[in-house]
């Protein structure tokens, strides 16, 4: 079949990557894609905004599968638009995608449901949301409810600057993501993140990962759109798993079911594990960003079967397998992200990487007289699968260390929780 992948980063090499592979595909497009994708499929300069033209190119090609990346499109509702069109399209309907487009909406749909999660209260005005914080008193999270590009959180640690993301949300630091505020208790515990494929009944457990969200070692310094990731995450242990699955995935394809908004797709669900248990944190709609980098080395079978699998509510006739090595995939970004950082410096050695073993996933990439160069914050993924997670890390940065970039830099220890808790 003739696939279009939506998209431009390292989620979605991966991905490119993974649909390659798979018997049922016979072209591959993206848009707009990268230049590492550029390898695999033939790339498109569409607007992924504009979703009638992609419906026209998906009619002139005759494109009968379309695989959307990022959550911008979904929650915008590409998928109702496309598949009004007749277009088999991978990913929630704009209504189900409500569960990482508001935060509002998917902790109302918690407590609804008593789906373990932090305690919350929802505000549209400063002065209500910081007589709450300081009510409350830190450590307090402070949330823009939409789509931030992962900046949109603040884990504060006084009131003061609880009350300062408050302003930032109201004041417009996030556009329209800040309209509204969602204010929640802090947890404490260990992050992880566990996927789950979703036909609208049934929910399939796909994979686990934990990533290195702070923009220096030892999760130091601003948070980033992610700086590292392995999978599988080895504080999710089998019985820690199937209390997620029960008490939290299987509740909320319920829940979503009920509202009458199935949920078909990927549901990634951000996990805080504490004392008293997993509970959740965040849900995303789409694959993770690195995570997705680990998960697909890692992923035995066709990925485009199972697409159509959760598609077509036919989750039962498949059942994923997994390498039992450990993938750790290590960003490369440039220098300054997550601040201001420069475009256009030249990167060399990517081939030398892969002569490692490595997979060099590209993400904020482009070609310029045929040269690879920086376009992004987050530039590079250098994954690499090992015995253990030292094994991959060590292969990973093998990998990072034969590629040339002065402009650009990556964390040195990613891995480095799992290796402390052996």
């Amino acid at each position: 079949m003739n696939i279009l992948l939506i998209g431009s980063g390292g989620r979605e090499h991966a991905l490119a990557w993974k649909i390659v592979q798979s018997k049922l595909c016979k072209k591959l497009y993206c848009a707009p894609g990268n230049a590492g994708i550029a390898r695999h499929a033939e790339l498109v300069p569409l607007d992924i905004a504009d979703h009638a033209a992609i419906a026209k190119f998906c009619r002139d090609k005759r494109i009968e599968l379309v695989v959307v990346g990022p959550e911008g499109p979904l929650v915008a509702g590409i998928v109702d638009d496309l598949e009004a069109e007749g277009i088999l399209t991978f990913g929630p309907s704009k209504d189900a995608a409500q569960l990482e487009g508001s935060k509002a909406f998917t902790k109302d749909l918690c407590a609804e449901f008593g789906i373990p999660t932090a305690a919350y209260a929802r505000f549209n005005n400063a002065p209500k949301a910081k007589a709450y914080a300081r009510a409350q008193g830190a450590p307090i999270v402070v949330k823009a409810d939409g789509l931030a590009a992962g900046k949109g959180v603040t884990v504060a640690m006084t009131v003061e600057e609880a009350c300062a993301a408050i302003d930032d949300c109201f004041e417009g630091s996030f556009g329209a993501a800040g309209a509204e505020v969602v204010i929640e208790e802090y947890m404490e515990g260990e992050e992880a993140s566990l996927f789950a494929l979703c036909d609208g009944q049934t929910a399939l457990l796909f994979g686990t990962a934990q990533d290195h969200k702070r923009v220096g070692e030892g999760d130091t310094g601003p948070n980033t759109g992610g700086m590292g990731a392995y999978s599988p995450a080895p504080v999710l242990d089998e019985a820690t798993i199937s209390e997620v699955m029960s008490e939290i995935i299987v509740p909320t394809l319920a829940a979503m079911h009920h509202r009458g908004m199935e949920f078909h797709g990927i549901l990634y669900a951000g996990l805080m594990l504490t004392a008293d248990g997993p509970r959740l944190i965040e849900y995303n709609v789409r694959f993770g960003d690195p995570e997705c980098q680990v998960l697909m080395p890692r992923l035995k079978g066709d990925i485009i079967e199972f697409m159509i699998a959760a598609i077509e509510g036919d989750l039962l006739s498949v059942e994923p397998e997994w390498a039992e090595e450990t993938a750790l995939s290590v960003v490369m970004a440039s220098k300054g992200y997550p601040g201001a950082y420069g475009k256009g410096s030249a990167i060399a050695g990517i081939e030398a990487a892969e002569a490692t073993g490595a997979i060099v996933f590209h993400a904020g990439t482009a070609e310029e007289d045929g040269r690879i160069v920086a376009n992004g914050g987050r530039v590079l993924n250098v994954t690499a699968l090992g015995a253990s997670v030292e094994e991959a890390q060590a292969r990973a940065y093998a990998g990072v260390d034969a590629i040339d970039w002065p402009e650009g830099f990556c964390r040195r220890d990613i891995g480095w929780r799992a290796l402390a808790g052996r």
